[in-house]
């Protein structure tokens, strides 16, 4: 049995920490996550060195910790920095490649290695930074086994 990450975007903890309470995980769509959530296998955070690595350059040990919103028997909901969903809507494209080259490389790190499925999920991430940024909202992952 393996653990899915939704990541969706909130006002604010408050109302992060309600959403598990109002649907089960298999009911969650996007819209009802604020702006169109996004289901991966990825960790928080690994998604969180994953950026703030590879674009902002800070070493993995400085990747700051994840905020727990709110721990249940049966799900967590974590906030993501603010640091981590920025800086991806200011690149390009060269940035973007960069960055996938330089995760790819950074040693004893978990996430996917692969420079290429690394650019595809950082593009991914990018679209989903605009969306929470349009709707003035902050980064949250809801955990589920």
């Amino acid at each position: 049995m393996g653990v899915t990450y939704k990541y969706f975007g909130a006002p604010n903890g408050a109302t992060a920490a309600r959403v598990p309470i109002s649907m089960r995980p298999e009911e969650l769509g996007g819209d009802e996550l604020g702006m169109g959530g996004m289901f991966t296998k990825i960790k928080p955070e690994t998604m969180a060195a994953m950026v703030l690595t590879g674009i902002q350059g800070i070493p993995l040990h400085k990747v700051p910790p994840l905020e727990l919103v709110v721990l249940h028997p049966d799900y967590a909901v974590v906030k993501l920095p603010m640091t981590v969903v920025d800086p991806l809507r200011g690149i390009g494209e060269e940035s973007v490649g960069a960055a996938a080259f330089i995760w790819s490389t950074v040693p004893d790190r978990g996430g996917p290695s692969d420079a290429f499925n690394v650019y595809q999920l950082l593009h991914e991430w990018q679209d989903f930074s605009h969306r929470l940024h349009e709707a003035g909202h902050q980064a949250y992952c809801l955990v589920w086994p």
